[in-house]
């Protein structure tokens, strides 16, 4: 039905005939001549019909927006004060011949130039897809995939199906059930990532994977979260976790160059400990210069008890940011940076504003400069880095609110004062906690199929609050997109790490059996890493959202407008399962 793409025809195909389909994007009347701009995939080009030919003229005055249409002309060029330089099109255009409609449409039920609420948008998703802007990031979404692909199958990776109907697996989120009709009262898991499966291919001696592949969690949503996901999964046998590392670092080097020109700079290595110590975040935006400075030593013995009680709390911190020119926030401004920390659990917000150094308190304004003596004041100016018109912001409480509370107070503190550089700023963070501790037993931080960092099974089960992971996260401007490790490849070590988790043999081999089986047999030392495609792709448009880089996602609360899901199921399908439907009201 084409010859050629709307956005394709440029001066080389100056008197050629060309056959183009797609819709009406403008049309436009100006006293006896039509100009239709005609959009596909590719790009818009103007389409020129004139009184000659009477009986297409007429069609082409009954065209409106959104009408499906194949056009048929001579391409020629435009005249030097109409070629628009900012179009690729826009040296040329279509001299219509002849003009058939494919498909009228009626008027849109959302008007695109105007401010249209994301949720009209994707309950008419098919509308929003053809807007231009819409249309590049899904292309760019298919050429960034072909990438991918193309770069891991030279690296000899086998791209291998692992299966969605599967049995639930620790992944930290709620599993989406599927019920068996086969199997009345039991249920399948969608997968929350191909974890085992994975690990079960390197076993097979299958050496180097990789899948992209849909995931889903059910779990709260927010910008870069959808229940259904896209990973770009890996995993390798016999590669250790600074190889990993390099391949798949080189792997996101090659696309950034081949799809945005860019050079990414130097991936540094940070550990973990030191990422919460500075940026109170384990996923930091190195392009904000603001750091974290502890000063729980030089507070310990003020009367403040504000200061002085996390100072002396082992579980507790205080931690200042400097915030250069910071001086120059009126007290509303302070007292809505105190209200948004407070949205991560914080108490208040104590600051400092500095006029002159070297003179204690006399050379600072703050609330709480009556409780320290000048030697302190001093010790905190030159600790911080600070000078004359700066701000100290304190963060005093337990280790975690402060540094989720500081760590967001210096995202939005870097974007308020124009702080945050332009570019690219990539890192991995490395040395990560093996468990973390909460209600009294131990979580792991990644997953259960995490090896430890230079430990026996006897050290792991003596010593689990000091083991570290031998685990790596790809952050890339403050959003992580890749997390990896070396996997456990020996039965005893993993049944020490079920242990620690508080699942002893017995259920152990419940639900691992199969796993704890396979590491019996020769499985060799195997590492890997999975992206999330969405942000990657997300980070790369400059988009706020993985909504905007996805086909058709759900909103926040996990629904889909277009098709009205999730809904109710047929009575008689339920019967079929043996489930019984509960009411809302009486399952709340």
């Amino acid at each position: 039905m084409r010859s050629h793409y709307c956005g394709h025809v440029t001066e080389t195909l100056i008197g050629q005939e060309v056959t183009l389909v797609g819709w009406v994007n403008r049309r436009r009347d100006l006293g006896g001549v039509i100009f239709l701009d005609l959009r596909d995939r590719e790009g818009i080009v103007q389409v020129v019909y004139d009184p000659d030919l009477p009986e297409v003229f007429e069609t082409a005055s009954s065209l409106r927006g959104e009408f499906c249409v194949q056009v048929k002309g001579l391409v020629r060029g435009r005249p030097e004060s109409q070629v628009n330089a900012n179009m690729t099109t826009g040296a040329i255009e279509v001299l219509g011949r002849e003009l058939t409609i494919i498909n009228k449409a009626e008027p849109l039920p959302i008007d695109f130039n105007t401010d249209v609420s994301e949720e009209q948008r994707l309950k008419y998703r098919y509308l929003d897809l053809r807007r231009p802007e819409m249309a590049e990031k899904m292309k760019f979404r298919a050429r960034f995939t072909s990438e991918v692909r193309r770069f891991l199958d030279d690296q000899g990776f086998m791209d291998v199906e692992t299966p969605i109907l599967t049995a639930a697996t620790p992944e930290g989120a709620r599993d989406y059930l599927v019920p068996s009709r086969t199997h009345k009262g039991q249920f399948f898991a969608l997968p929350q990532s191909p974890q085992l499966f994975k690990q079960l291919l390197m076993m097979s001696g299958m050496d180097r994977y990789y899948q992209i592949v849909k995931c889903f969690r059910d779990e709260d949503l927010r910008a870069d979260r959808q229940p259904e996901f896209t990973q770009i999964d890996i995993e390798t046998s016999f590669m250790t976790a600074e190889e990993v590392m390099a391949v798949t670092e080189a792997m996101i080097r090659t696309i950034f160059k081949k799809m945005l020109n860019v050079d990414l700079p130097q991936f540094p290595h940070m550990s973990y400990e030191e990422a919460m110590r500075r940026y109170g975040s384990d996923k930091p935006d190195l392009r904000n210069p603001l750091e974290l400075t502890d000063v729980a030593d030089l507070l310990a013995d003020v009367e403040f008890k504000v200061f002085s009680g996390p100072a002396n709390d082992p579980e507790g911190r205080v931690a200042a940011l400097r915030i250069p020119g910071g001086a120059s926030l009126s007290r509303k401004q302070i007292d809505d940076y105190t209200k948004f920390v407070g949205i991560y659990g914080a108490k208040g917000l104590a600051w400092m504003k500095v006029n002159e150094t070297g003179k204690g308190i006399e050379g600072v304004q703050s609330p709480v400069a009556k409780f320290l003596s000048d030697d302190i004041v001093n010790a905190i100016i030159e600790r911080t880095g600070a000078v004359a018109n700066d701000i100290v912001l304190f963060g005093a409480d337990d280790a975690k609110v402060v540094a989720d509370a500081m760590g967001a107070l210096r995202l939005k503190a870097g974007e308020d004062f124009g702080l945050v550089a332009e570019g690219w700023a990539p890192l991995w963070v490395v040395d990560f906690p093996m468990f973390e501790k909460a209600d009294g037993r131990y979580y792991a931080l990644h997953h259960p199929f995490t090896a430890p960092r230079d430990m026996t099974p006897e050290e792991l089960e003596a010593n689990p609050d000091t083991a570290l992971s031998n685990a790596y996260d790809m952050v890339l401007n403050g959003v992580e997109v890749g997390g990896g490790s070396v996997r456990i490849h020996r039965a005893e070590m993993q049944s020490a790490a079920f242990r620690v988790l508080g699942i002893d043999d017995q259920e152990a081999k419940e639900k691992f059996g199969f796993l704890l089986d396979a590491l019996k047999y020769g499985t060799p030392p195997h590492a890997g890493l999975a992206f999330g495609l969405d942000r990657l792709v997300m980070l790369m448009v400059g988009a706020e959202s993985i909504r905007e880089v996805m086909a058709f996602p759900k909103t926040t609360t996990a629904a889909c407008p277009l098709t009205s899901a999730p809904g109710s199921a047929n009575p008689e399908q339920l019967v079929e399962l043996g489930i019984q439907r509960i009411p809302a009201e009486k399952a709340e």
